[in-house]
């Protein structure tokens, strides 16, 4: 049993909860739906991404014999609610928008369907998993669409939040169109594509940096990428134009060069004019260090000469919106609609379908409406899993990739070009609406 698999990798108010579901009988069925609130400031959209991870945990939850006992052996739990986890299972049904479909606040992404105590305690981990992918493959598309075509490379491992974090960025930033990852694991796990250069301490350990770029050319001759900026960035690209025809002879070919430091722009610029000068005009140029889709948009709009871009800590971080208002919550219980009324907080009841008008290839309006009642444009929450079992195999990337694609290009132009574009239009269905306040109406 790996970490992620883990039943215990949960909130202890989820176990609590059970337990109290265990003592009364609580065990019809429940409608949960995991949804944004409101998107940050710095977006007009997101991108759903983390189903595949979400429906393999879902399919694989079970309480081993040594989770059993240690959550006896806390003295929290009454020992024939631990007895009766022996058996527990997922057996509920999903809907789900798919991954790479874009969405906006207040849509659902996923709808769980189960007997009340299996539909709770998969809670926090769902949010984990569909929160920190949609989280990085929103931004990623952001790069995508400021890179208008330029490669775009993962470098973020080194900076995100932890291992699993980093492993997850790389297959989010892929989906949303990065041409690939400097993560290795994601390569043997996702079959994503890997990109690498090397490091300045390579260099520093040379007494020559010329000595640095040929013995890593010699090393690496089918992909030969080399790091400009240890000591002076010109001077360097000079060097390897002196070392080229030399890798010539021997059958190397210096494929790129990456620049990390400095004015990017101006730096661009002089090496792009030596290479061209020196014979290499086929040498690409990478440029990285603190990129975000801003930077980007910037570099491009000045005429900078790069090829494309390694992006990393603002990517795997998402630093300048780090976490998405992404909640789970009940909807339906016992065929009665719920909601929540929390100040600042109050939910829609009922369960819930996102349906989507588009006219001549771009998106006009969503609306939110009840499941029974149809619209008539496309319902983007399809059924996904039924008792426990996915309804289909896991989806190719390429798949997603190309969904990412068609939507992305059905966005208003305003949406795909700026940050501050209007609010793209959500309403709710008057059904939706009218159930709403005849629950308030009720007394509690």
């Amino acid at each position: 049993m790996t970490i992620a698999h883990s039943a215990l990798l949960t909130d202890l108010y989820q176990l609590t909860m059970l337990q109290t579901y265990h003592a009364e009988r609580m065990n019809e069925t429940a409608v949960f739906e995991l949804f944004a609130r409101r998107l940050p400031p710095q977006r007009g959209f997101l991108l759903a991404a983390g189903l595949e991870q979400a429906l393999d945990y879902l399919e694989n939850l079970r309480f081993t014999t040594e989770e059993r006992d240690w959550l006896a052996s806390t003295g929290r739990f009454s020992l024939d609610f631990v007895e009766a986890l022996a058996d527990f299972r997922f057996a509920g049904a999903v809907h789900a928008l798919p991954e790479g479909t874009v969405f906006f606040a207040n849509e659902p992404i996923l709808r769980v369907t189960a007997p009340l105590p299996q539909a709770q305690l998969v809670e926090s981990r769902l949010i984990n998993l569909l929160h920190y992918q949609t989280l990085i493959a929103s931004k990623a598309a952001r790069c995508v669409l400021a890179a208008s075509g330029k490669l775009l490379v993962d470098f973020g491992l080194r900076r995100a939040h932890g291992g699993e974090a980093g492993l997850l960025a790389a297959r989010a930033s892929y989906l949303a169109g990065f041409a690939g990852t400097a993560t290795v694991l994601a390569g043997m796990r996702f079959g994503i594509p890997l990109f690498g250069t090397m490091a300045h301490s390579l260099i520093q350990a040379h007494d020559r940096e010329e000595d640095a770029f040929e013995h890593f050319a010699a090393a690496q001759p089918g992909n030969v990428t080399l790091l400009l900026d240890t000591y002076d960035t010109e001077a360097a690209t000079h060097t390897l134009v002196s070392l080229a025809p030399r890798l010539r002879e021997r059958g190397i070919a210096i494929r790129g060069v990456r620049i990390d430091s400095g004015d990017l722009a101006e730096h661009a610029r002089r090496v792009r004019r030596i290479l061209d000068d020196g014979g290499l005009r086929q040498v690409t140029i990478l440029g990285s260090g603190d990129l975000d889709e801003g930077r980007i948009r910037e570099l491009l709009a000045s005429g900078a000469p790069f090829d494309g871009f390694g992006v990393g800590t603002r990517l795997d971080a998402s630093t300048d919106a780090p976490t998405l208002d992404m909640v789970y919550k009940l909807q339906e219980y016992a065929g009665q609609p719920r909601r929540k009324r929390s100040e600042g907080k109050a939910t829609w009841p009922g369960r819930k379908q996102v349906y989507r008008r588009t006219a001549e290839g771009t998106f006009v309006g969503d609306c939110l409406g009840l499941e029974q009642y149809s619209q008539p444009s496309e319902p983007l929450l399809i059924p996904v899993m039924e008792q426990g079992r996915r309804l289909q195999a896991p989806e190719p990337a390429s798949a997603i990739r190309e969904r990412v694609r068609a939507q992305l290009a059905a966005l208003p132009t305003a949406l795909r070009a700026s940050e501050t574009a209007p609010p793209y239009p959500v309403e709710v269905a008057p059904e939706l609406r009218e159930l709403t306040e005849q629950l308030d109406r009720k007394s509690h």
